[in-house]
């Protein structure tokens, strides 16, 4: 395996391959806070041109995280199809990347090997594509899943309804969903944020949401994104429950520091499917995003995107309905300024298709970091040209218990107005029916909430 190359008139080195996936990767705040990132562009391009030639074979022997050290890692290595990896494994890295752009190449043919892909593979080629790669790669791969309605179909993009309310005020909550729902967003998910980490609030959002689920008719799931031990007491109370929510990373270290382990969501998997309300199959929720190993100490001195493709290999487990990152939530330490957040937006994106789940995004920022709302616009274009599956369906965009800038309702609406996207098809039905919506788009009728009253 080699480690260096001369690029004009300077010899690079690199120690391994975890710090050649440092080094190739582009720049971001975190690699560079962990002392991780490439010294200069030269360095960089370097590592790119080092990475190019190594073998699918050499990065799935070769985990950032030791076998022994780490349950995602065996995880990821003990679940992957060695017949297709066989397939594939003696391809070079930009030979993986050339075969997955290439017109000739189905985002049905991807899928096929998806298995048999390492999350280091996945890493190693997403570092050697640009922004319009990334787009070009993701629009391909289609992740079909169903719950209660069927995400991620061709030509069409979806939503979280977030009406987060500082205090769980269930009336609240409510009266947001329903102008969100008359905007024509929430068929990916009604999905609230709690203020406070207990079941029995976590019980009376979940039986407010799906009480205004019912007596509407509205094709859609809920889920309160509790801590899903949380939400396991209240599977256990009597709570409606469709989709079970995580937050996780790409490490044991780091996911033990959200009070998680595998075992567990293997509890929660199985209590979803026996005590939940949704049609399923696809019953589960993850969240995650550049940076989350970093920020619990989790991150075995491998770089943010590397360690984000690990989660998705975790994700993969539980054939989830939704997985998204949460791209700019985390801050400015990790991801500095737009530059980066838009970056790590489309990377995030084709990572997780590329693994083979339902993949969508929260494009947000925090007020602190370096972008404004046409950056956040700017990745929501390219993120809807890239046929995400959903994005966030916020109040105004602004998060007033979070604290934090995201998506819109109007957002939303008006992605499927330039791309000439629908909903899930058994929303837009549902959405035809109460005369939100008229021959593809919405109609005169569309933000008033006071067809609910």
């Amino acid at each position: 395996m080699k480690l260096s190359t001369k690029l004009l008139d300077s010899h690079y080195s690199f120690r391994d391959i975890k710090e050649l996936l440092a080094k190739a990767n582009e720049e971001k705040s975190g690699d560079k806070m962990a002392g991780l990132a490439a010294k200069d562009a030269r360095e960089r391009v370097a590592a790119k041109m080092v990475l190019a030639d190594i073998t699918l074979s050499e990065l799935f022997e070769s985990p950032v995280v030791p076998y022994e050290k780490d349950e995602i890692t065996r995880l990821a290595i003990d679940s992957i199809n060695k017949t297709l990896l066989n397939k594939i494994k003696g391809w070079s890295v930009s030979e993986f990347r050339e075969w997955i752009l290439q017109d000739t190449t189905s985002g049905d043919e991807i899928l096929a090997l998806s298995p048999g892909f390492a999350p280091e593979m996945v890493s190693a080629v997403t570092k050697l594509m640009t922004n319009m790669d990334l787009v070009v790669a993701g629009r391909k791969i289609r992740v079909v899943v169903k719950c209660n309605a069927t995400l991620g179909l061709e030509g069409r993009i979806s939503s979280r309804l977030q009406t987060n309310h500082p205090t769980d005020d269930v009336n609240g909550i409510i009266a947001g969903a329903k102008e969100g729902l008359s905007y024509g967003t929430g068929d990916a998910v009604i999905g609230i944020n709690p203020s406070t980490d207990q079941a029995q609030s976590c019980s009376e959002i979940l039986k407010a949401t799906k009480d205004l689920m019912e007596r509407y008719r509205i094709p859609t799931q809920n889920c309160v994104l509790a801590h899903m031990t949380t939400q396991m007491r209240a599977l256990e109370m009597g709570a409606p429950l469709d989709l079970m929510f995580q937050s996780i990373a790409g490490s044991e270290i780091s996911n033990s520091e959200f009070g998680v382990s595998i075992k567990m969501l293997d509890e929660a998997f199985e209590m979803t499917k026996k005590l939940g309300t949704a049609k399923g199959p696809n019953i589960m929720y993850f969240e995650t995003g550049e940076g989350t190993a970093l920020s619990a100490n989790g991150h075995h001195e491998a770089d943010q995107l590397t360690m984000e493709a690990r989660a998705y290999a975790l994700a993969r487990r539980y054939k989830p309905y939704l997985v998204n990152s949460v791209v700019g939530f985390i801050g400015p330490e990790y991801l500095y300024d737009s530059k980066q957040i838009i970056r790590a937006g489309l990377e995030d994106h084709f990572m997780g298709k590329l693994t083979g789940i339902s993949m969508g995004c929260d494009d947000c920022y925090t007020n602190h970091a370096v972008a404004d709302q046409n950056d956040q616009e700017d990745l929501a274009v390219l993120l809807a040209a890239a046929g995400v599956n959903y994005l966030m369906s916020l109040p105004m965009g602004d998060d007033v218990m979070l604290n934090y800038q995201s998506t819109s309702f109007h957002d939303n609406a008006s992605l499927r107005t330039i791309m000439k996207f629908k909903p899930t098809p058994e929303f837009e039905n549902w959405m035809e029916r109460i005369g939100l919506w008229e021959n593809g788009r919405l109609t005169a009728k569309a933000g008033d909430a006071s067809i609910f009253m």
